[in-house]
């Protein structure tokens, strides 16, 4: 279905049209930048273990075609791939600075972190600070409201349940003292033990459920607007 005010609708507002593909190609661009940094300094493998390298790499994906649809005044990516990338990418960012930044956390990398200069610093804030901020400037001003549904809180977490799924395998099966067996240090079953990692692991989808839930809420009661440019049409991404 292509409503009005929809790319792919006759209606469709030209003032928002070339400066919202720029931003989503910004977007794009801004994962991509970071992933080639992360790729060219680091071992791909351990770079493509991450969940900031997955997210990230469905941020490219779905802002570029975004911006390319757009672009050609097609129909938008569906809202369920949209919504979802923007709490993957928001669950990104929350995670690593309410976390892994923050000195009061038990799971901090300060000591990491405070190693990281140049490109890799860059590549981090692009990553961690930069598409998460990008996502929700375009939730809040140029996607089309009242497209999410409840349903999609819980479908989304299959991708969160699926990376832990992952990781966890990952690190049983590397030897004890590779590098980062453990991507992340509330997931690290060596240290913890599989019990504190699930316990960790509910606590965590519970919050990416609520962050969910409230992005749903958000987009429900967020005003109309005319000018917005994407589809309320709902549909695979194709």
């Amino acid at each position: 279905m292509i409503t009005p005010g929809a790319p792919g609708a006759p209606g469709a507002p030209g003032a928002l049209r070339l400066p919202t593909v720029a931003f989503r190609a910004l977007i794009a661009a801004a994962a991509v930048t970071g992933l080639v940094i992360e790729c060219v300094y680091g071992s791909v493998p351990v770079v493509l273990s991450f969940f900031t390298i997955w997210t990230n790499i469905l941020v490219a994906v779905v802002f570029g075609l975004s911006a390319y649809r757009v672009q050609r005044r097609e129909p938008d990516v569906a809202p369920f791939w949209r919504g979802g990338v923007l709490l993957f990418i928001l669950i990104t960012g929350l995670v690593f600075h309410l976390v892994l930044a923050n000195p009061s956390s038990p799971f901090n990398v300060l000591e990491d972190l405070d190693k990281l200069s140049g490109a890799k610093a860059v590549s981090n804030q692009l990553l961690h600070t930069v598409t998460p901020v990008g996502a929700v400037l375009d939730f809040l001003f140029l996607t089309a409201p009242r497209t999410l549904r409840p349903r999609y809180a819980a479908q989304w977490l299959a991708y969160p349940l699926l990376y832990v799924a992952f990781a966890l395998t990952r690190g049983a099966l590397l030897s004890p003292g590779v590098p980062s067996r453990y991507t992340y240090p509330f997931i690290d079953a060596a240290q913890y033990g599989y019990a504190r990692v699930a316990l960790n692991a509910v606590v965590l989808g519970l919050a990416f459920y609520a962050l969910g839930l409230a992005l749903v809420a958000a987009d429900r009661y967020r005003p109309p607007r005319e000018n917005r440019i994407s589809s309320p049409a709902e549909g695979p991404l194709k």
